[in-house]
This record gives structure tokens, C-alpha cells and sequence, in this order.
């Protein structure tokens, strides 16, 4: 199981005592002349889990690599603490934001210890010294993320949730204020589900870490998130605090389903059981709603 204490050693916290937030404006990308994103704006909220929701090939994927520098925009820019992420040298970048893509690959035979130690790439130059303060961040993010005693194993020998835990370990082991996760639940029996967003919340509301995460399960996201960002077509149908926003007619508008969205509770936020397959499917309203 994920360790989830109160608060974090301030020797494995993100530095700076702020959280930072992201911002993006009028973000619009192109795939053979079609827009995957067209013309998005927002502000998530700093601290915050933020979970991005929509159709198969509404611009989920695009937006998080948007965000994290990974493609860049054909218009518009990204925002991080107030800095343009397109001006910021990688290794800057790398100690603002972490990332973890839907399907990470790592070289064979590379130990869960090993990948860990990888996070803190950013903070060393080519030339430095391990140190021990590397070592010590290493150390206490394998033991919040429960993988202290498979340190030395390697990640082609363990279970589906357990390299999932070590690749966000990776990320944690970078200390940035900011998180963003593509799918990281895929492929994850709902046990192990739960587990990793149980640590993924504990981040926002312990360390102050601001998540960003794309997420296909319904439910799941929105129990997860403090903030819901829903696209469709490549534009922002619905977004803000997931408690307002989720509704039986967001869920018909977004994914054209009925569903019964029952209300949150101390735990998180609403419930959402679908139906069915809406009767009359819904084309996307184009009107945009600002985050």
C-alpha cells in the first residue's frame, strides 16, 4: 500500500512555499489542418487536482503536452507561476513541472531505486557530486510511495500498480510544484486505482502540489478531482470546482450518456452512475465556459 502521512519531510517537498499554478491562452493545435485543440483558455487552481475528462480524441492527451511543453502550440501559450513555458530553458522547465506520460518505457533491467534516482536530474549538472541530500530524497520517496522494499528490483518484475508507483516516484524525486499525469491508472486493477490517486490527492492537499492528471474513468475523476476541466472536439465545454460543474446534463453534454449524479460526501466528490446512451446524441455546444 502507498504510505499517505500528513505532511512530507521539508527535505522531499517541492521547493519555494508556494504552489504554482498553471495558465494556458488560447491554445490551438493542429493535426493535419484539424484542430486537436482549438483556441482553449483557462486557469487551474494552485494546490489543486485538477482532472481533464472528455470523449476518446477530444484533446485530453494534447492539452496535458501542451502543458507540459511537450508540443508546442500552433497558437496561444502556457502559463506556469506566471512564466511562459516556452521561454524557460529545459532544465527550468524540468524543475517546475514533472511529467508522466501514458506509457513510460525504461531500459531493461533498470532497478525501481535507479528510476527514482532519476528525478533529480534537473537539480544536478553532468559534472555534480550524488549527494546527500539525492540520496535522502530518494530514500523517503521510496518509502511514501511503499516501494522501499522492492528498491532493488527490477521494474520489468513487477506488477502493473508497482511500476506505476515507481514512475511516479521518479516524479516526486524531482520536487516540482507542479505534476502532470497522462493516464495514470491505465492498465491498473481498481484497487491499485484507488491506491495511486489516494497518493495523487494526498500531494495536493499535504505538499501543496499542484496535479494536473487525464483521466478516462468517470467516476473515478471525479471523486479524485477539486477541479474538473471537460472537453469536447477539441474546446472546453465544462470546467471549475467539480462539486458545481458535474451534472446530469454536463455528463449528457460531454459524453452524450444519461447517468445519475449522486451527491459528494465528506470523501470526495459526486458519485456519477451512467445509464445509457443518450436518446438524441448531443452535438458539442460551442459556446465556452472560461476555468
Amino acid at each position: 500500500m502507498i504510505s499517505c502521512p500528513p505532511s512530507t519531510p521539508p527535505s522531499t517537498q517541492h521547493p519555494g512555499s508556494a504552489a504554482a499554478g498553471l495558465a494556458f491562452e488560447g491554445l490551438r493545435v493542429l493535426y493535419e489542418d484539424r484542430p486537436a485543440l482549438d483556441g482553449v483558455s483557462g486557469t487551474l487552481p494552485a494546490g489543486a487536482v485538477t482532472v481533464v475528462v472528455g470523449p476518446n480524441g477530444c484533446g485530453k492527451s494534447t492539452l496535458l503536452r501542451c502543458l507540459a511543453g511537450l508540443v508546442r502550440p500552433d497558437a496561444g501559450e502556457v502559463l506556469v507561476g506566471g512564466d511562459r513555458v516556452s521561454a524557460l530553458r529545459p532544465r527550468e522547465l524540468a524543475r517546475r513541472l514533472a511529467v508522466l506520460p501514458q506509457s513510460p518505457t525504461a531500459p531493461p533491467g533498470l532497478t525501481v531505486a535507479d528510476l527514482v534516482a532519476r528525478g533529480r536530474d534537473p537539480h544536478r549538472r553532468w559534472w555534480d557530486q550524488w549527494s546527500a541530500r539525492d540520496e535522502a530524497v530518494v530514500e523517503q520517496v521510496l518509502e511514501r510511495t511503499g516501494l522501499t522494499d522492492l528498491r532493488d528490483r527490477a521494474l520489468e518484475t513487477l506488477s502493473g500498480g508497482q511500476r506505476q508507483r515507481a514512475w511516479i516516484g521518479m516524479a516526486l524525486a524531482q520536487q516540482t510544484p507542479v505534476l502532470l499525469l497522462d493516464e495514470p491508472t491505465s492498465y491498473l486493477d481498481v484497487a491499485h486505482q484507488l491506491d495511486v490517486l489516494e497518493l495523487v490527492g494526498s500531494l495536493a492537499a499535504n505538499d501543496g502540489t499542484t496535479v494536473v492528471a487525464v483521466l478516462h474513468d468517470l467516476g473515478l475523476a471525479v471523486r479524485t478531482a477539486d477541479h474538473i476541466v471537460a472537453l469536447r472536439e477539441g474546446r472546453v465545454v465544462i470546467a471549475g470546482p467539480t462539486r458545481d460543474v458535474v451534472t446530469e446534463s454536463a455528463v449528457r453534454t460531454v459524453f452524450d450518456v444519461e447517468a445519475r449524479v449522486l451527491a459528494a460526501d465528506e470523501r470526495g466528490g459526486p458519485f456519477v452512475v451512467p445509464v445509457r446512451k443518450a436518446a438524441e446524441v448531443n452535438t458539442c455546444r460551442r459556446g465556452r465556459l472560461r476555468l
